[in-house]
């Protein structure tokens, strides 16, 4: 099944059964036996001045159909690419007001060499690229001279649980502000995107061009995921829908406000999933080989090790010890729980830098 992920192609419309009335605290199930109309209202006010419209120009080189003609290939010397500007539109989320900050996702700025941000209010700003992050696809903007902006509150998205009710704030078809609801339908989906850092947030999301980059927001108004990507076979709309969580999230832009780029790590180990647990240890993921040298290796860390716990998170699959490793700076330290010959001891680990780093990437200004 295709993953659509192509310049603003989400929007989460989601399908949300019983909510709060006005008068009720956010986050409180409604008492409906009130009479009041159920409402969201207050907490769509408190937190849509947040999120933002995300204009973008830049240029793409595309193939030049004529260089495949041997004769238009040597009589008239036609290039082998042709560059095309594009005119593109997508969100992004006021995350620090003060700074200016905005998260948005990488592919909505990927090729832009200018971008402009619109607020709820329609002020219109100027913003430079702090840096991005093509494999959690996670960019970090920041508004030039900010002033009498709103931030959201960051959520702790962990703490999610499959049903609860969500809303969806983006800018759908260019239309403006747009807010959705539903459902959280599942968590720590992976598979999706090839040499990427997953853990997505799943929700029953419509689509429409326009809302990546937007917040994906509990009922306490905090910010818990960056719209970013939806499984559609036929182009339309199939009820499945991708947010990065907010916490992957943070680990990104603190990295990006440092350095301007995200330096992964490793400490030189293969893992495997378990694919039954045995009794009293419901999780945790198998070391496959070492690298001899490794941080791993120096650790003490032998093959057949399951390790546990990770910096006291418990590990559920190699996946999401990856992406722990991949997010962790490097030169930090991760200490994990292992289990070895039915009895459990500490380890600790040094991030190591990867042998090969891909080249920086930097915003322009």
């Amino acid at each position: 099944m295709p993953l659509a992920r192509s310049l603003g192609r989400l929007s989460l419309v989601l399908v949300l059964g019983c909510l709060a009335p006005s008068e009720v605290a956010v986050g409180q199930i409604p008492d409906l036996s009130i009479g009041r109309v159920p409402t969201l209202a207050p907490l769509v006010k408190e937190v849509t001045p947040a999120v933002v419209n995300i204009s973008v120009q830049g240029k793409v080189r595309e193939d030049n159909p004529l260089y495949h003609d041997p004769f238009f290939r040597e009589f008239f010397d036609v290039p082998k690419q042709l560059e095309k500007e594009i005119n593109a539109a997508g969100s992004g989320v006021i995350v620090d007001a003060q700074k200016g900050y905005v998260l948005t996702a990488n592919h909505v700025v990927a090729q832009a060499s200018q971008m402009q941000i619109r607020t709820r209010d329609g002020r219109k700003f100027a913003a430079k690229l702090v840096g991005r992050d093509a494999a959690t696809d996670i960019a970090l903007l920041q508004i030039r001279d900010p002033n009498g902006l709103k931030a959201i509150a960051l959520g702790n998205s962990d703490a999610l649980e499959v049903g609860d009710f969500v809303i969806a704030v983006g800018n759908p078809f260019g239309l403006g502000q747009t807010v959705t609801s539903g459902l959280v339908s599942a968590l720590g989906r992976t598979g999706l995107v090839k040499q990427g850092y997953e853990d997505f947030i799943q929700t029953d999301a419509a689509i429409n061009p326009g809302n990546s980059g937007g917040g994906l927001i509990n009922l306490k108004g905090e910010l818990v995921g960056i719209n970013t990507a939806i499984i559609s076979p036929g182009g339309g709309n199939v009820g499945i829908g991708f947010a990065v969580p907010i916490n992957m999230a943070k680990k990104v832009m603190s990295q990006l406000i440092a350095t301007g780029h995200v330096e992964r790590g490793r400490i030189g180990i293969a893992l495997e999933d378990i694919d039954a647990p045995t009794a009293g240890r419901p999780e945790g993921v198998r070391i496959r080989e070492i690298s001899p040298g490794s941080p791993a290796d120096r650790a003490g860390l032998r093959k057949g090790d399951v390790i546990l716990k990770a910096n006291d998170l418990p590990i559920r699959s190699a996946t999401q010890l990856r992406n722990l490793i991949g997010l962790t700076p490097v030169g930090q330290h991760v200490q994990m729980t292992i289990e070895r010959d039915h009895a459990q001891e500490g380890v600790t680990v040094e991030i190591a830098p990867l042998i090969e780093q891909k080249p920086k990437i930097r915003g322009p200004g």
